[in-house]
């Protein structure tokens, strides 16, 4: 199993293809054309990452109602299997609820459950080499698109906020529905808040959850707050991976993608814990970037501000050398500056 598509439900794609296109170097690789529909799509990349915007042309329509609960967000993580037919089996013999029955189009198979929220799973069986605008319904893009590309490879994983109390459910749903293997569990206190972290992978290690659920014996904070501004639970951020994040960096910095800060204090503590292998400390400072590391190696990771209108999904990137979890002291330093950006800007 991997990741073969993520799907964006937005109120104006002209928009979201700003921020992805001009802000990221996505490319655009397929477009729904001029046809008349109830929604207009256009899917935009670079390397392995193939997001599909859509947004709702006919009011009445479910991208429509998802767009006025949520705002703009991931509501569709399209899993590439071998059998469609069969995962869709599977996972409704497990327990997930059916969206869609197996059904072929261009050679393409797809069936879809609910994940969780109002997220859905598309299990998607294509023919080697086929692009991932097939078996939508969409035409490839003139020319090699308009994208120039800033280093990003692949989905490495996606971070979901989930209600209270929904946690271990949602960790069992993965594990009986999909197959999916209990890989990370803590609970990280930061001042007077705290959140448990549950990470459930696929057995390919390809398709990564970081489940988030609030502590709500403590003070309300971030969970929190994309719960209420998001209504609901939801994919607060997607994580997308680089072999080379110093470079990857530089390039967003020039296209006016705003990342988040780091203090500096931070850095100074940094050689107490862990020496960089790839980075020098004075490079990760330069450019934020934060790094921890696991039995297997080490990771390099910074976070962009959110730039939409509900302060909600934002992106990652992602530099692993080894490393194949996550280190918690990174996953305080996420929950502490977005504590500090959401001070800054009064929410």
């Amino acid at each position: 199993m991997t990741v073969d598509y993520v799907e964006f439900y937005v109120e104006d794609i002209e928009t979201s293809l700003k921020w992805l296109v001009d802000g990221y170097g996505c490319a655009v690789r397929a477009t729904s054309g001029d046809a008349p529909g109830q929604v207009r799509s256009v899917v935009v990349g670079q390397g392995d990452v193939d997001l599909v915007l859509t947004e709702p042309v006919e009011q009445d329509h479910p991208v429509a109602a998802y767009v006025e609960r949520h705002g703009d967000g991931v509501a569709n993580i399209g899993l590439r299997v071998p059998d469609a037919a069969g995962a869709f089996e599977l996972a409704v013999r497990g327990g997930a609820r059916p969206v869609a029955a197996p059904a072929e189009r261009d050679g393409v198979v797809t069936a879809s459950i609910i994940g969780f929220g109002d997220v859905t799973h598309t299990f998607v069986q294509r023919p080697a080499g086929s692009a991932a605008y097939e078996g939508h319904a969409l035409v490839a893009a003139p020319g090699p698109g308009a994208g120039a590309g800033t280093g990003l490879l692949t989905v490495d994983h996606f971070a979901v906020v989930v209600d209270p109390g929904q946690i271990d459910e949602t960790v069992k749903f993965y594990q009986q529905a999909l197959g999916f293997d209990l890989t990370l569990a803590e609970r990280i206190v930061t001042g007077d808040q705290a959140m448990f972290i549950k990470v459930v992978q696929s057995k390919s290690r390809a398709v990564t959850l970081t489940l988030i659920e609030a502590d709500a014996s403590m003070e309300a904070g971030q969970v929190d707050g994309f719960r209420k501004d998001h209504g609901g639970p939801g994919v607060q951020h997607m994580a997308l991976r680089t072999d080379d994040i110093l470079a990857t960096v530089a390039q967003l910095a020039e296209r006016g993608i705003e990342l988040l800060s780091t203090p500096d204090a931070y850095y100074s503590r940094l050689a107490e814990r862990v020496q960089p292998d790839r980075h020098t400390v004075e490079e990760l400072r330069a450019r934020n970037i934060l790094l921890d590391e696991d039995h297997d190696g080490q990771l390099y990771q910074i976070f962009a501000k959110s730039v939409h209108p509900r302060n909600t999904i934002f992106l990652e990137i992602i530099e692993r050398a080894g490393a194949s979890t996550f280190g918690s002291s990174n996953i305080r330093s996420l929950y502490e500056a977005v504590e500090t950006q959401r001070h800054r800007d009064g929410n």
